[in-house]
């Protein structure tokens, strides 16, 4: 579950400022079905707070308490209303339903087995009012970028972020992908000047590939209703870089 990774819940903010389109999806997804709201791996809020600010009823779930702090922190200083729960969506209960269940930011690829994913979904399943959706996306596996993961470690410049704290922090990734397992195995390393390696943390993240996810998807109970490849809902193709499925 790459917990050491998540226990960084600033600089993770820091480093994944969140908003734009992807809020701006779930948000209106949120609005057209209506009723209460239920986000699995839901981080520091990045999308259910928004959606929460719309007056929905809503509940964040996740593993990380770290995580789970800022979010509440967050959420408390808008003066937004939300039940933050923690939790494993591999297998919940929360004795009761909801009209809009989702996952977002590739937080499904934290199951590595077949046999989590599935429960995974089996538990939606049992949290899904009647008429509820299910909405999650993850990436769609590129095997050019996956065949290039050799193990270097090489300068992600596109993730560096100012901390106010540290000053200007650089980020460097190393990844191999272990292809039995469908899973890139990475090591992430956050760094200043003054403090090389101040963070090195694991981050190992599954590969769904299109024709397996349909499969998994009805072994767990439910129904591919629509896959887009990206946030403006365009039909999934062989050049989308999202899967972003809609499920009853």
């Amino acid at each position: 579950m790459s917990e050491a990774f998540y226990s960084h819940a600033r600089l993770y903010d820091l480093m994944f400022p969140g908003g734009g389109t992807a809020v701006d999806f779930y948000r209106a997804e949120a609005d057209r079905q209506g009723g209460s709201v239920l986000e699995l791996g839901c981080g520091t809020g990045h999308k259910l707070i928004p959606i929460a600010s719309d007056g929905r009823s809503c509940v964040g779930l996740d593993f990380s308490s770290d995580m789970l702090a800022e979010a509440r922190r967050k959420a408390d200083e808008r003066g937004v209303a939300v039940e933050w729960m923690q939790g494993d969506m591999r297998a919940f209960d929360l004795e009761r339903t909801f009209d809009f269940v989702f996952i977002t930011a590739n937080s499904l690829l934290h199951l590595h087995e077949a046999d989590d994913l599935v429960s995974c979904f089996r538990s939606v399943r049992r949290h899904l009012a009647p008429g509820g959706r299910f909405v999650f996306d993850v990436f769609n596996p590129n095997v050019r970028l996956l065949a290039g993961a050799d193990g270097v470690r090489r300068t992600r410049e596109s993730l560096s972020f100012m901390d106010p704290d540290r000053g200007n922090v650089g980020v460097d990734v190393s990844e191999i992908y272990d292809a039995p397992a469908q899973v890139t195995r990475g090591t992430w390393y956050l760094s200043t000047d003054s403090e090389p390696d101040f963070v090195v943390a694991p981050l190992h993240i599954r590969s769904i590939f299109p024709q397996e996810l349909p499969l998994l998807i009805s072994l767990g109970g439910l129904r591919l209703t629509e896959r887009f490849g990206d946030w403006t809902r365009r039909p999934f193709g062989v050049d989308s870089p999202l899967q972003l499925c809609v499920c009853e």
